[in-house]
């Protein structure tokens, strides 16, 4: 099957997002197109052979041939920061993808959509966000949690999405260090935090969960508690490797 075969990716462009995430864009040989939502798993290998590989959610829609994964840089992790730091234009690594069904947001979906995202779980949810953009007027609310306002991934284009499209609303969580006059102090997001940005569960919203484990569990527990149907939820987690 296509998807589960690997195929040659050249670097052909990158760029930071913060101090410890990158954008890769990467064109692979015969993509084969990929839903918001999807993976793809990434491989290098040494001079000497020895493979490495790890799984890395697509942050955008695809463009012909062209796809991008945003990584986060993990202290003394071995693929990473060599992806994050090292890896130049004209590079090549090995794609297999793109991977999975459940997680991914369709445009012909009419629903009212909550992404919930946990520092570098945002990339996925990007993909959703930038997808709708040009396909559907269902609307979306986002609410994102980091530790610092250096932390946001994608900040400049949340801003400008938000100020620009009014069925896109974001809602900032920050756990360490809040920006200054911010009316809510530092800390973890809570049930408070889902009722004031959030859909209502009567709404029948879709909601899409990603980010460390803790976290997704977390909000998972608070989303059923609070009346949110089980069925319309669906997570998405990682750690660390």
């Amino acid at each position: 099957m296509v998807r589960s075969a690997w195929r040659p990716a050249a670097l052909v462009d990158r760029r930071p997002e913060t101090a410890t995430a990158t954008t890769l864009v990467l064109q692979a040989q015969d993509w084969p197109g990929h839903l918001p939502g999807q993976h793809v798993d990434v491989r290098l290998t040494a001079e000497d052979g020895y493979q490495a590989s790890r799984s890395y959610s697509i942050a955008a829609p695809t463009d012909g041939d062209r796809i991008e994964v945003t990584v986060q840089r993990l202290e003394n992790g071995e693929v990473s920061p060599f992806l994050a730091d090292d890896l130049a234009v004209d590079d090549e690594v090995e794609l297999r993808g793109p991977l999975g069904g459940w997680f991914v947001w369709r445009p012909e979906q009419r629903e009212p959509v909550l992404l919930v995202a946990g520092g570098s779980g945002i990339v996925p949810l990007m993909s959703m966000i930038r997808v709708r953009a040009g396909t559907s007027r269902a609307p979306f609310r986002l609410i994102y949690s980091v530790r610092s306002p250096a932390d946001r991934i994608y900040a400049a284009e949340l801003r400008r999405r938000s100020a620009e499209d009014g069925g896109l609303d974001v809602a900032w969580v920050h756990t360490r260090v809040a920006p200054e006059n911010d009316p809510r102090p530092p800390g973890r997001l809570t049930p408070d935090d889902l009722a004031a940005h959030g859909w209502p569960p009567d709404f029948e919203p879709t909601v899409y969960v990603c980010g460390p484990t803790g976290f997704v569990e977390s909000v998972a527990a608070m989303l059923l508690a609070t009346g949110h149907d089980a069925t319309r939820i669906r997570t998405e987690r990682f750690g660390g490797a």
